[in-house]
């Protein structure tokens, strides 16, 4: 055969492949993301022209904000924006019909609206905020042009309502039909990616092999592959039926896989403390049955986790599981050959407690999986959802800032007349929307303020210099790609997605001539000034007014992550483990993005919410057990032991509400006389950990006394030194 020529054989090369997949996996994504953003402007500008709307520019600006990389979140924020624009409008009309006649009362009530949508775009999560943000923004935008001409505001809200509906049919057409992207095949590849990397991480810490730095990095990833999962499932439905029939199951899944990283945590944290106190002996007790373990997930580490590879987990797991408890016996028997203390003894069985039930849940997890195979499978009724937990004074600060913004720039308008000033108003109203569901308010309104005067110098050239001398849309079309293109980049890149939207969105406000276009220099400059003033003065307002990075709100969610263990001891058992395991990690997530830079804050929220998950996931399962205790006289609630319980119940509370060492002390001498009842009692039956309920109860408070005295716990500073020589 002859050979083929070095530029074939170049081309055939693996090499060249490899390097192509690699690209299109990565730079390729965001260029068809940007081919797709220019497509669906173009066409729905033109469509906008050709029905000659009032604004084709609102319709080419929903595009730029809707259109996303995948087509499930373009379905979600459009569905969103559709809704929040309906709300935006009726209120506005609303507004008009009240106080068309005093622009003052008018300008409060709207200040008033915008503040209660931007704390409800705190709130919420996900898409839902942005339909907040609209309906806030919608308001102000229609209804601020519509003060000198009351008798054109219904037209105008339905004009509005057309020319977005518009965007949004032709983002989610090109979106959907070009080169699609989908959610789901994101939230599959993240799901079968997920188990390997945990297996990995728990088969290091079985064998001793994690290091702390390696432990606390590896759950702030866990904490945010959590709550991202939770957003791409509430995407998905959207746009897949196939992922919308398993859609319970999906719930399912993330809240166990939230519930095995909290199991393992705290095995690993209890086997961390033992070896920190030179128990070697009891470690390698506890070693063997961490050993079996290991080896059956190693199997599975490092490797993607597919329904059929699920299936077989479930299947070794259950072995495993079967045979653990008499493992456990022929290992303790061997352990107490070494006359081991009455602490010892506790830490082995609460060990083999915690791997038990780790086990258990890891087990419960891997039928899930094995289940998404299945179109139709009873693990699908699931009514425990992720349960988002947003503080209150973080939402409420945020619509103070958003009103207090709208009535000293709406005051600022009225005092002076400024023909602009609608403008500025309506401009700030949008800003502080849009930057309210970010950790950093301040900087996403700098950074479009920044991209807003980009396009200014841009519009200003194309508007004045070169729309005049072009005829026809395809020449339109050539002189506004490069800047769409540029935006668009620019919304790729996480550090400047402000600056695209900016340019994007202001430069189509200000630069994108209507069908009728008029060429007014002065009134382009003082518009561009308006805008420019008002996305600053949102800058400022998020920096001085209630800043949501400031030391005063990680100090409020660090005490609603402490609350969460009252809301352990207090809230209704149904559902409770799995609204407990959402509700932390939310908080923790919100609290450690916002303490990016702060990375001692970080480490002593992680820390915090290690101690809150430990102890609060220990009450849980006490309350578990006290809820299927049989009948029986050692059992009743007027025992000593179920008394003591109560009275740690509330000892925990007033510790976690206001932790200092008078209340640690209060809780651990609780925790002693609650451990001291629950021996004291006798019970029919025998003393294994899988049929005595009084030795499971007594293991969960043997963890839950050494967690408070762990010496890596923020409750460490509040512990007397010779408590923490005990910790075991």
């Amino acid at each position: 055969m002859t050979p083929l020529p070095a530029p074939l054989r170049w081309l055939y090369s693996l090499e060249w492949r490899r390097g192509f997949f690699d690209w299109a996996r990565s730079d390729g994504v965001t260029w068809v993301y940007i081919f797709k953003v220019l497509l669906a402007a173009f066409l729905t500008l033109w469509l906008a022209m050709r029905l000659e709307l009032p604004q084709p520019r609102t319709a080419m600006i929903t595009v730029f904000i809707v259109m996303q990389p995948q087509s499930g979140q373009v379905f979600a924020k459009s569905f969103y924006r559709f809704l929040g624009t309906l709300a935006g409008s009726a209120m506005m009309v609303t507004l008009i019909a009240l106080f068309a006649q005093n622009t003052e009362l008018f300008l409060g009530s709207l200040a008033i609206w915008v503040g209660i949508c931007t704390a409800g775009a705190t709130r919420c999560r996900n898409f839902r905020a942005y339909g907040f943000v609209l309906a806030g923004y919608t308001a102000a935008m229609v209804g601020l042009p519509a003060l000198a001409h009351p008798d054109g505001a219904f037209m105008a809200a339905v004009w509005r309502v057309l020319e977005i509906s518009l965007g949004i049919l032709c983002s989610t057409v090109v979106s959907a039909a070009i080169l699609p992207q989908t959610a789901s095949a994101a939230m599959r590849n993240a799901l079968y990616q997920r188990f390997g990397v945990f297996a990995l991480f728990v088969t290091d810490g079985l064998r001793g092999r994690s290091k702390p730095e390696a432990f606390e990095a590896s759950n702030v990833r866990f904490i945010a592959e959590a709550v991202g999962l939770e957003g791409l499932r509430s995407v998905t439905v959207f746009e897949d039926p196939h992922m919308r029939r398993r859609n319970g199951r999906l719930s399912r899944l993330n809240s166990e896989f939230m519930s095995i990283t909290t199991r393992f945590n705290a095995l690993h944290q209890l086997l961390e403390r033992l070896r920190g106190n030179d128990e070697e002996h009891v470690v390698a007790a506890i070693k063997p049955g961490l050993q079996d373990l290991a080896e059956v997930l190693d199997g599975f580490s490092g490797r993607a986790l597919t329904s059929p590879d699920a299936a077989r987990l479930a299947t070794a797991l259950a072995s495993y599981k079967d045979g653990l408890p008499a493992r456990v016996r022929s290992l303790r028997a061997i352990f107490q050959e070494r006359a081991p203390s009455e602490a010892e003894q506790l830490d082995f069985h609460t060990a083999y407690e915690l791997l038990y039930r780790f086990v258990d849940d890891l087990h419960s997890y891997a039928q899930t999986h094995a289940s998404l195979a299945d179109h139709r499978h009873e693990r699908e009724r699931w009514d425990e959802p992720f349960t988002p937990q947003t503080s209150w004074w973080a939402a409420a600060a945020s619509g103070i800032r958003a009103s207090f913004i709208l009535i000293v720039l709406g005051s600022y308008w009225v005092a002076t007349a400024w023909p602009s000033g609608a403008t500025m108003t309506l401009i700030a109203a949008a800003t502080v929307g849009l930057s309210a569901a970010t950790p950093n308010p301040k900087r996403m309104a700098f950074q479009m303020a920044c991209g807003t005067l980009l396009g200014a110098l841009i519009g200003f050239v194309e508007m004045f210099f070169i729309f005049p001398w072009i005829d026809g849309f395809p020449l339109l079309c050539v002189m506004l790609a490069p800047v769409i293109v540029l935006g668009s980049f620019l919304t790729s890149r996480p550090q400047y997605v402000g600056v695209g939207l900016g340019l994007l969105i202001f430069f189509s406000t200000g630069s994108v001539p209507d069908n009728l276009t008029i060429y007014n220099p002065y009134t382009f400059i003082n518009d561009y000034i308006a805008m420019v003033m008002g996305m600053l003065v949102c800058a400022a307002a998020g920096a001085i007014i209630l800043p949501p990075n400031s030391r005063w709100l990680w100090r409020r969610l660090e005490q609603d992550l402490r609350g969460q263990v009252v809301y352990a001891i207090s809230a209704r058992l149904k559902g409770l483990a799995s609204s407990f395991e959402s509700r932390t990690r939310d908080l923790l997530h919100q609290a450690y993005g916002l303490a990016a830079g702060q990375p001692a804050v970080q480490k002593n929220l992680l820390r915090w919410m290690f101690v809150v998950l430990e102890v609060g996931h220990a009450i849980i399962e006490l309350r578990k057990e006290q809820a299927i205790l049989p009948v029986h006289p050692a059992y009743a609630e007027s025992q000593p032991w179920r008394q003591a319980i109560r009275v740690m119940g509330r000892a925990l509370v007033r510790l976690f509400l206001q932790p200092n060492a008078s209340n640690l002390e209060r809780a651990l001498v609780a925790v002693d006389h609650a451990i001291s009842r629950v021996a004291a009692t006798d019970e029919p039956f025998a003393p294994h950990f899988d049929t005595s309920a009084l030795r499971r109860v007594k293991s969960y408070l043997h963890f839950i006394r050494t967690s408070l005295l762990d010496p890596q716990s923020p409750l460490a500073a509040y512990a007397k030194p010779e408590g923490l020589a005990h910790a075991s």
